[in-house]
C-alpha cells in the first residue's frame, strides 16, 4: 500500500444522494474522482486497472448513513480485496492520511521467482499497522479455496512487474550512453510512481539496497 492524496471537497452528488431515501453513494462524480485519486489502482493490493471495481468503505458503515456517504470513507478497490476485507478490518492504516506513514510502517517483499510468497513485516507495534499487515497477508496469500486461486493470480502479476522493474534497473547500470541511461531512468521513475502497479514492493527493493537508495531515493515520493 502507498500514499494517495484524496481530492477535496467532496463531490456534490454525495449530499444529494444522502438526502434521498434510497440514495446511491456510487454516483458518477464519485466514481470519476475516486478513479483519479487512486490512480485507477486498488488501494489495498495495488493492482492497476482492476477488472472488478468496488467503491469500498474504509470503515464499514453497517447502516450508518454518515459513514456510508462520507467522502473520506470511500476508497477504490478490486473485488478480491473488498471481499477479503469485508467488515473484518476496521482499524487499518489510512493510505490517504500522511501521518499514518503507510509506506514505511510495513516492509513488503516478494522474491522475483515463481511460487514465492510475499512477506510483510510490521515495523512498529501500532494496532493499525498490525491489522494492515494481517489484511495484506490475507489478500496476497488467500483465505479460501477461491481466494487461493485469486491470490496466486495476483502474485503472478506482481512477479511480472518486479521482473520488468529489475530489467530496467540492470539496463540502467549497464547503459553505455547517456541517452540510454536517461531512458532507463524514465522507466524506473515510472515504476516507482504511485500510479504504477504494486509500487510498495518496488519501493522496498530500493530502500533495502543502500546503493540503489542513493541512486533512486529521490523518487520514493
Amino acid at each position: 500500500m502507498v500514499y494517495f492524496e484524496k481530492s477535496q471537497p467532496a463531490p456534490k452528488c454525495l449530499a444529494i444522494e444522502k438526502a434521498k431515501k434510497s440514495g446511491d453513494y456510487k454516483c458518477e462524480d464519485v466514481l470519476h474522482r475516486l478513479k483519479a485519486d487512486f490512480k485507477n489502482k486498488c488501494y489495498i493490493c495495488e493492482q492497476k486497472a482492476p477488472t472488478t471495481i468496488n467503491v469500498e468503505h474504509f470503515v464499514s458503515h453497517k447502516g450508518n448513513k454518515d459513514l456510508k456517504f462520507d467522502w473520506n470513507n470511500l476508497f477504490w478497490s478490486c473485488g478480491h480485496c473488498n471481499n477479503t476485507k469485508l467488515g473484518y478490518y476496521n482499524n487499518l492504516l489510512n493510505c490517504t492520511n500522511l501521518s499514518d506513514n503507510i509506506e514505511t510502517g510495513i516492509h513488503c517483499k516478494l522474491k522475483p521467482f515463481p511460487l514465492e510468497l510475499p512477506s510483510f513485516e510490521a515495523l512498529n507495534d501500532n494496532a493499525k499497522t498490525l491489522q494492515t499487515k494481517q489484511l495484506l497477508e490475507a489478500v496476497y496469500v488467500g483465505t479460501t479455496a477461491l481466494k487461493l486461486i485469486e491470490s496466486a493470480n495476483l502474485r503472478d502479476a506482481i512477479l511480472t512487474e518486479i521482473q520488468d522493474f529489475q530489467k530496467w534497473l540492470i539496463d540502467y547500470f549497464k547503459a553505455s550512453s547517456k541517452g540510454k541511461k536517461d531512458y532507463c531512468l524514465l522507466q524506473i521513475k515510472d515504476h516507482l510512481s504511485n500510479a504504477s502497479a504494486f509500487t510498495a514492493f518496488k519501493r522496498w527493493i530500493i530502500r533495502d539496497n543502500l546503493a540503489l537508495l542513493k541512486e533512486f531515493g529521490a523518487y520514493l515520493v
